[in-house]
């Protein structure tokens, strides 16, 4: 990962609408014209006042993924459907991390764990509080897209004395939990633009207390899912390292700050997602409010899943997928889904990096290697030929 010497600061792009738009990459990072053109069109919204765009943005579903967008006004789509949705680390115990044999005992993380039909799973142990909005649907389970559940490794150390504060070496084992709301939050979002679209939260204190509730189900689930891959390898289930959610709005400096794809970024630790074919970086992030106070949130796609989907069958088999370049194992019984997240569908995670080094965002403290990454259950043949037909649970 190159340094410079000095740190570039972006210009900030012409206002609009009284907004502003600055993009913290490079200008020879990957990022499409697309992806700016929504910031742009985020920024000529009534009231909004930054957006920050961080190295990882690319075009969205109506809103651009990786940013952070300041206004005055709250916009429920800024969000997006999947409130809550997150990235956190987990301490592992494991003598041996042997990847084919952890593989294999990983548990089926599409089932989802039932209050009564699973009233004696020990995972239910991490449960502090009662159910957020008593949503069960969907409990325990990693969804779709880009989620997934990863064991690996600690690699390389940069700042060790950071790392040991967080009880990291190198060496150490982890497990990466990347999930959110699950249905959750895509109904409260879809309850929202059924009757005002695009438009503002008529009332932002009614939607920010169900916004709320997401978050803190989305981090439960995490807490679960974690819960249910360690007694399954046979391990204690430990407290997170960190839990930082990338799909949220706060209130800050007197307006709301909306994130989409960008972690909070002043002063707290971060696992910004490379790919399950090469390592993530966690970091130190301290960022201003000329970056939205965030930081990215992982690769950033480069291409769309039906250009993966298009581009991987030509140049890719199943089993290349399914062991990556840096000796990991991936499970993953949909191969739709496995050609659309390949390794080569993001960006270089390095100039990623790099960017949010060289706009002063940033400083790594150590990698993480993949061991074995989840996706979904692999059954056997008759579930790879198209688990979507049976529906998603």
């Amino acid at each position: 990962m190159s340094q410079q010497q000095s740190q570039p600061r972006p210009a900030p792009s012409a206002p609009v609408a009284g907004a502003t738009v600055t993009v913290f990459a490079a200008p020879t990072s990957w990022i499409e014209s697309d992806a700016v053109a929504q910031c742009r069109q985020v920024a000529a919204l009534d009231g909004m006042t930054h957006v920050a765009a961080m190295p990882d943005l690319h075009p969205g579903k109506g809103a651009p993924v990786g940013a952070a967008m300041a206004s005055a006004v709250l916009y429920p789509f800024l969000v997006g459907s999947d409130i809550g949705c997150g990235i956190a680390v987990f301490p592992v115990r494991l003598k041996r991390a042997v990847p084919e044999r952890l593989a294999a005992r990983f548990p089926d993380l599409d089932r989802a764990l039932d209050p009564e039909r699973d009233a004696d799973d020990p995972a239910w142990a991490v449960m502090k509080d009662d159910i957020p909005a008593g949503h069960v649907e969907g409990l325990g389970t990693v969804g779709r897209g880009n989620h997934f559940v990863e064991l690996a490794r600690i690699g390389t150390v940069f700042e060790p004395g950071h790392a040991a504060r967080l009880g990291l070496g190198a060496g150490d084992l982890v497990l990466v939990v990347h999930s959110g709301s699950r249905g959750l939050g895509e109904r409260i979002l879809r309850e929202h633009t059924e009757v005002h679209g695009a438009g503002p939260a008529p009332d932002p204190a009614a939607y920010l207390a169900r916004h709320d509730q997401a978050v803190r189900w989305g981090s439960l689930n995490r807490r679960l899912l974690a819960a249910r891959v360690a007694h399954a390898l046979g391990f204690e289930p430990a407290e997170p390292i960190l839990d930082q959610c990338h799909n949220l709005v706060e209130l800050r400096d007197g307006g709301y700050l909306h994130r989409k794809g960008a972690a909070p970024g002043d002063g707290r630790d971060v696992l910004i997602a490379g790919t399950r074919g090469t390592p993530s970086y966690l970091v130190a992030a301290h960022a201003g409010p000329d970056a939205g106070h965030s930081v990215a949130h992982g690769a950033g796609r480069k291409m769309s899943r039906a250009d993966a989907l298009r581009r991987g069958r030509a140049k890719h088999t199943v089993e290349e997928l399914r062991r990556t370049p840096v000796g990991s194992v991936v499970v993953c019984g949909d191969r739709q889904l496995l050609f659309e997240e390949a390794p080569t569908a993001y960006k270089r995670i390095e100039q990623v990096i790099s960017d949010l080094v060289d706009h002063g965002l940033a400083t790594p403290v150590a990698t993480t290697i993949p061991l074995v990454t989840y996706k979904t259950p692999d059954l056997g043949p008759d579930s790879r030929k198209d688990r979507r037909k049976r529906g998603r649970p």
